[in-house]
């Protein structure tokens, strides 16, 4: 398989085949068919992701790795007996016949399996958040551009179009002045806050705890840490790194921002005391080179007042998602002085209001072309961008952490 993908951006577009087909206000859009070739050879480092995987036209799903038996043989079964139990990862990368993995292992394994991937020759679609700490990213990024092969970070909001036309918006002033965005994720559920149901047959003859931990520390095993493993530090950043990075990863594409220059957060662990590390709500202020900041918010407490949202606003309109939809708003606030110019002599007062610039808004009538317009190909998320919006959300761990606001380092890429 060469290394240029230009005919099968099967890499690009899984996170495309996997996201809802969102409606921009009320007009659908439709995903573009994502285009494969026959000699897509696919194998998962993890199980998870296979429908995504096997919907893709052209690409045959050869191969799987997980520390849990009873996923693999699930696995294998969903391909139809097609796929082949690896057992051991390195010897699925070891299989040259293989021309691209999906990494859906937890985060303390995506630095180590996507960089041994991308030196065995092999095209990466890594699961975010890329990775498990600041310092795992530039590695990961010299081991792609070294390579000459793809690492794809899957975050699937931009993929969309919705996102592309958000961006197109915002690019031609259609918002104004862009200063602050406000998104949000809450649940309310066991399996929302990661309390996944665990297998009956788990035990440690159905599953490889060495194979799991690998370079995370040493410890007992725990059926609990291995299917419940994003509630601990040793495996996951928690609702920074599940679910902010999400929201990171699009506002860096809406807004061509790299990282937040500051950022202060607070979170606590007020629900899950018994078995949760990291926390259960989170709230985080980030403020941008650019000139805008950022609230971000997640609580796994509560759902029905709101269960996500995405804010911008601008000081001509604002773009809110939620439910499926992007609806434009335009800025509708009236300058109102009466209270002030009522003092000022007659003449100056009916002057002042005779002025057509004193009431004027834009008109929603002119926003419709833009909001229907089709953006094209669906936006990839490359290891640089994966990097940053990682980076950024580690960022509000450590400010949760170390109790302090955590600065950013442009010159060296490191926090300040």
């Amino acid at each position: 398989m060469p290394s240029k993908l230009s005919r099968r951006e099967f890499l690009a577009r899984t996170a495309a085949s996997t996201a809802a087909a969102p409606a921009v206000s009320r007009a659908p859009v439709v995903f573009a068919a994502p285009q494969g070739s026959p000699n897509d050879r696919l194998a998962r480092v993890q199980s998870g992701l296979l429908d995504a995987a096997l919907g893709v036209p052209g690409v045959e799903l050869v191969g799987v790795c997980d520390a849990y038996k009873g996923r693999v043989q699930r696995a294998i079964a969903r391909s139809g007996g097609r796929a082949r139990d690896y057992g051991d990862w390195k010897a699925l990368l070891a299989d040259k016949s293989v021309d691209a993995v999906i990494i859906g292992t937890p985060d303390h394994w995506h630095r180590v399996q996507a960089v041994e991937a991308l030196r065995a020759g092999k095209h990466v679609y890594l699961e975010k958040p890329m990775t498990l700490t600041i310092e795992d990213g530039p590695e990961m990024i010299a081991a792609a551009k070294s390579s000459g092969r793809v690492l794809q970070i899957g975050s699937q909001g931009i993929s969309s179009r919705t996102q592309e036309t958000a961006r197109d918006l915002i690019k031609a002033g259609k918002l104004g002045q862009v200063t602050m965005i406000r998104a949000s994720y809450n649940r309310n559920t066991k399996s929302g806050a990661w309390l996944y149901p665990i297998p009956p047959d788990a035990n440690e003859k159905t599953v490889d705890w060495t194979a799991f931990l690998g370079p995370a520390p040493r410890k007992p095993f725990s059926l609990e840490r291995f299917f419940r493993w994003r509630c601990y530090w040793d495996y996951s950043g928690g609702i920074a790194t599940d679910l902010f990075v999400h929201l990171l990863t699009t506002i860096h594409f809406l807004m061509d921002a790299k990282m937040p220059a500051r950022v202060m957060a607070l979170g606590q662990n007020y629900r899950y005391k018994e078995t949760h590390e990291v926390p259960d709500t989170v709230n985080a202020a980030l403020e941008y080179p650019e000139g805008f900041a950022v609230n971000l918010s997640s609580t796994f407490n509560n759902q029905a007042a709101s269960e996500s949202g995405f804010e911008v606003l601008g000081t001509e309109g604002s773009l809110v998602f939620r439910g499926g939809q992007m609806v434009l708003k335009p800025e509708t606030a009236v300058e109102d002085n009466g209270w002030v110019v009522t003092s000022w002599p007659e003449a100056l007062e009916k002057a002042y209001y005779a002025d057509p610039k004193v009431l004027a808004s834009e008109r929603p009538d002119t926003w419709t072309p833009e909001m229907r317009k089709d953006t094209g190909k669906p936006a990839v998320e490359d290891g640089q961008r994966g990097h940053f919006a990682a980076a950024a959300a580690h960022l509000v761990n450590l400010s949760i952490r170390q109790r302090r606001p955590m600065e950013w380092n442009f010159t060296t890429g490191q926090p300040a």
